[in-house]
């Protein structure tokens, strides 16, 4: 049972548990105690966050906690979380954590490690830093305490590692780009990448102020984006989220390209090339089943994860998967990082644009997506769905009903007290139907 950690580190609301300054000293001086305990050098953990007014208390506050147990601490400043899971390789450092909540409001924040090879934490490390919480280690001599280091040139080094993900010496002229950084952690990262490659760039959202990250913008607000594509003439556009670990896409005419299809003009460059591994991509079990049958025309499998990009990582690796990604626009992209990374995904459809001679609106011919809609319906706190026979009952009923035309998924939020509803079918009014009965159904029985 995790008291702490869920599927994408700790989670919650500023100054509330476990959101707080105390809470992140504890927690840096129990990670630190775990992550050194084998190390027969001295420690060093990297420390990268978002744009969050919050995260220079909980920077100084798990900074403190962390040198206080004996670990040196890099730290990095406003970056990426796939920038930390990078530079934690890069500047050999033991561990990284990144101090952001994704696409959440800026009220909220998070706290997330990588392990010294910049993927993520394995479940059992997680276990030991929960279980020390409550009761925590001794601390070593005065001697033996860490320091910290401000890294001055984070940002360039990651802007040259995204480049890189492309072909030596090629570039992106004559391209016009809009760019919503969700004035989040790519605010200068992501307009200047795309502008040292050759882009024409219309920057969107890339002045932050603490408390503006997310807010009407980036990702999960992508019609904004869409809006400035049409105005000003350009090519394609690209919505971060606040970390900038996803990435949702328009074309030139401002309609929405998401994560699914994403995933299949990726595959098909991939495939071309003869870089994709596996015979197969994986992605979860929001994704849409025409892009299933897509890939299966090309010969391709396609392998359904759990929601959340840990569960995605996890099943790429056990089938030799180097693409996959959910439809919320996260893409993992191995040969290019170790975690979804929104800038690396957006040059990688900008090389297939270039690569192939033609317009995004023109990849991915073939792929026909089902409706599909997805309902949240929020709860005062988070309840254990399986524990639920009448939810699981109306699920049952629901597929049922649409038998092999459709489908159905039934999820908590890995994040927030909300219970996920999503249907799909071949025919949308049915699609409808089912989902504002399921809807209904589960209102009543959890309301």
């Amino acid at each position: 049972m995790r008291n702490y950690f869920g599927t994408d580190g700790v989670r919650g609301r500023v100054n509330q548990e476990p959101m707080t300054a105390e809470f992140a000293m504890r927690l840096g001086r129990t990670a630190g105690h775990v992550l050194t305990r084998h190390l027969s050098h001295k420690p060093h953990i990297l420390i990268g966050k978002d744009t969050r007014l919050s995260g220079y208390m909980l920077e100084s506050a798990l900074c403190a906690g962390l040198t206080a147990q004996g670990m040196n601490v890099l730290l990095v400043g406003p970056v990426p979380t796939p920038a930390v899971a990078y530079l934690t390789r890069s500047l050999r450092a033991d561990a990284g954590v990144v101090l952001s909540a994704s696409h959440n409001p800026a009220d909220d924040n998070g706290i997330k490690f990588f392990a010294g090879d910049g993927f993520k934490l394995p479940d059992e490390v997680e276990h030991d830093i929960e279980r020390l919480m409550d009761n925590l280690p001794a601390l070593p001599e005065p001697s033996d305490i860490g320091k910290a280091f401000r890294i001055d040139d984070a940002r360039g080094r990651y802007v040259e590692f995204c480049k890189a993900s492309l072909p030596r010496g090629f570039r992106l002229d004559g391209l016009k780009v809009v760019i919503d950084c969700a004035n989040g952690a790519a605010y200068d990262v992501a307009p200047r990448a795309l502008a040292e490659l050759g882009c024409d760039v219309v920057p969107l959202h890339a002045d932050p102020d603490g408390l503006n990250i997310n807010l009407g913008c980036g990702s999960t607000h992508p019609e904004i984006m869409c809006q400035r594509v049409v105005e000003t003439g350009a090519d394609v556009g690209f919505a971060l989220d606040g970390d900038a670990d996803r990435v949702i896409a328009c074309d030139a005419e401002g309609r929405i390209v998401d994560g699914d299809k994403v995933i299949a003009i990726l595959a098909e460059h991939q495939l071309r090339h003869g870089n994709l591994r596996g015979g197969a991509v994986v992605t979860t079990i929001m994704s849409n089943m025409g892009l299933e049958r897509h890939l299966g025309s090309m010969g391709l499998s396609m392998h359904r994860a759990s929601v959340g990009d840990r569960y995605v990582l996890e099943m790429m690796q056990a089938n030799h998967c180097n693409l996959g990604g959910e439809q919320s626009g996260h893409i993992i992209m191995l040969d290019c990082n170790t975690t979804g990374d929104g800038l690396i995904s957006a040059l990688q459809l900008l090389y297939a644009m270039t690569d192939m001679g033609k317009q995004l609106s023109a990849l991915g011919g073939g792929l026909e997506l089902f409706p599909q809609k997805l309902w949240n319906v929020v709860l005062p706190e988070r309840i254990r769905l399986e524990e639920e026979s009448g939810v699981q009952q109306a699920l049952r009923d629901a597929e049922r009903q649409l038998g092999d035309a459709g489908r159905v998924s039934v999820r908590m939020s890995g994040t927030e007290p909300k219970i996920r509803i999503m249907v799909e079918a071949a025919d949308e009014s049915v699609m409808l139907e089912v989902g504002q009965n399921l809807v209904e159904r589960i209102q009543s029985l959890v309301g």
